[in-house]
């Protein structure tokens, strides 16, 4: 039997004969379907995050490997980590099949290699501090595959995210699954759709959530943001603001002083430090802000 991912959907028999009302009413309701999906794998995602935060604090990195749709949602929600919680580079990264040119162009044939992606993993150097999340909607991907044996092989932790049961081939070399089951695409087999809506959000929640266990947000505020233009300046400036109730002058020289740290600056005024004083004192409580302030 094909993979639900592969099967025709009732709801969008005939959708070439809708109007594009009813079109757009299509895809309102199998959206809803990929949103209870993830919501239905909660469970399962909150230890795959407890994984991740627990490699983090063990000097790990979190790596993602997909092919087509799903090796570029994992590029971006690599790409940003950085910009969002001043994460090293190497700290979150996305692996494709066929490389940074597949980001802008289909290089279909590439997710058919295992070997290519097994290659991938020992170029990264992995380690078993490691965590590796392959992510493959139809749960088939031979690329990712490959990449996951790779990894398990070495010791890192593995996962696999796919909008289909966990394939039982593949619990030999997988750690943890987590499987939102999205059904059947309204445009047969296009998982960029349901599958992909899912996958960006599993994404979303795995790396936020991490990052809020690791100290980057204090309250709902993006105090680690990196404020690299115009708009993070203003953000991060808005955020000092908020948190330490200063004005906009004093708040935007602190955080000249604090090299465009957002949460350092915000020690600095509200413990009245130096910016090498209000760092040290960072590190003491490993960057948790609220251990400080309250």
């Amino acid at each position: 039997m094909h993979a639900t991912t592969e099967q025709r959907n009732s709801n969008s028999t005939d959708i070439d004969l809708k109007s594009t009302s009813e079109i757009v009413q299509i895809f309102h309701e199998e959206d809803q379907k990929a949103v209870a999906a993830v919501e239905a794998e909660s469970d399962a995602i909150a230890h795959a995050i407890d994984l991740c935060v627990d490699a983090f604090r063990a000097g790990g990195r979190l790596f993602y490997v997909g092919a087509g749709t799903s090796g570029r949602l994992g590029v971006l929600d690599a790409s940003e980590c950085p910009p969002t919680f001043s994460t090293p580079s190497e700290m979150v990264q996305g692996i494709i099949a066929g490389g940074d040119v597949a980001l802008r162009r289909s290089i279909e044939g590439e997710e058919d290699k295992p070997e290519r992606g097994a290659n991938a993993i020992r170029e990264r150097q992995l380690t078993p501090q490691d965590v590796l999340v392959g992510i493959a909607s139809s749960g088939q991907t031979p690329y990712v595959i490959g990449a996951l044996k790779e990894a398990h092989a070495i010791g890192a932790t593995t996962m696999f995210l796919c909008c289909v049961p966990p394939p039982e081939q593949l619990k030999e070399w997988v750690t943890h699954f987590i499987t939102p089951i999205v059904g059947p695409e309204i445009i047969t087999g296009s998982t960029r759709l349901k599958a992909g809506t899912a996958t960006k959000l599993v994404l979303n929640i795995l790396t936020t959530v991490s990052m809020i266990k690791l100290g980057k947000v204090y309250n709902n505020l993006m105090v680690d943001v990196n404020a690299s233009n115009t708009k993070l300046i203003a953000r991060s400036i808005r955020i000092v603001q908020t948190v330490t109730g200063v004005d906009a002058a004093t708040a935007e020289a602190a955080l000249a002083e604090a090299g465009g740290r957002a949460k350092l600056a915000i020690v600095m005024l509200a413990e009245e430090l130096n910016a090498t004083d209000a760092k040290a004192l960072l590190e003491k409580h490993s960057g948790f802000l609220r251990q400080i302030l309250e």
